[in-house]
């Protein structure tokens, strides 16, 4: 894991977020190319970058978690687990990407029929293209964000339990005569009188 603050991490989640509206700004603008499906295209060649480069940014490819002790990594992969992600820590592939794109098949239909449409279409293409990409790069800096963030706090945790330490003092017995203005006698309790014929 690369960030070892809470700061840090939030210096990558923005890092990572201003390079996901970048990206989302390449793919609203492939709408521009006039061959069908090539917008498409290069959705699928930008997530395949992005995806990846987010994942090393928190320390969360699949090379960087294979470095991992066995302990650490299977906390990590229960974190991945808890958020739903199938795309932290592992190798992204065409076909994860494919069913992401097909998870916002609506906004994609939709692109690729309102860039047909004259005048307005393309550019209604092009918000619709920036928006979908977006939200997917965004989601997963989300996540990615998560997973990292629970592991820090699981490490301080652990940090903090293994240097701390109980102070070492001697103990000494209480008795009576540590209290001030305390008669011996009276610590003595008392039994009930025995009973007279």
């Amino acid at each position: 894991m690369t960030a070892q603050t809470i700061e840090e991490l939030e210096q990558i989640r923005k890092e990572c977020k201003s390079m996901v509206t970048k990206r989302a700004a390449a793919s609203g603008g492939a709408v521009l190319v006039p061959v069908p499906g090539a917008d498409v295209l290069a959705d699928v060649g930008i997530l395949m970058q992005l995806l990846p480069a987010i994942n090393g940014k928190f320390g969360l490819s699949e090379k960087q978690l294979e470095g991992l002790d066995a302990e650490t990594k299977s906390m990590v992969y229960g974190f991945i687990t808890s958020i739903g992600s199938k795309l932290i820590g592992r190798l992204i592939t065409r076909e994860a990407i494919v069913q992401i794109l097909q998870k916002m098949g609506i906004r994609i239909a939709t692109k690729q029929v309102s860039k047909f449409v004259p005048l307005l279409g393309q550019g209604l293409a092009a918000a619709i293209g920036f928006t979908a990409m977006r939200t997917i790069g965004n989601r997963h800096v989300d996540q990615c964000y998560e997973v990292a963030k629970r592991l820090l706090e699981q490490r301080t945790a652990a940090d903090i339990a293994r240097n701390w330490t109980v102070p070492q003092q001697p103990l000494e017995p209480v008795g009576v005569d540590h209290f001030p203005n305390q008669n011996p006698e009276a610590a003595i309790p008392l039994l009930p009188a025995s009973p007279k014929d």
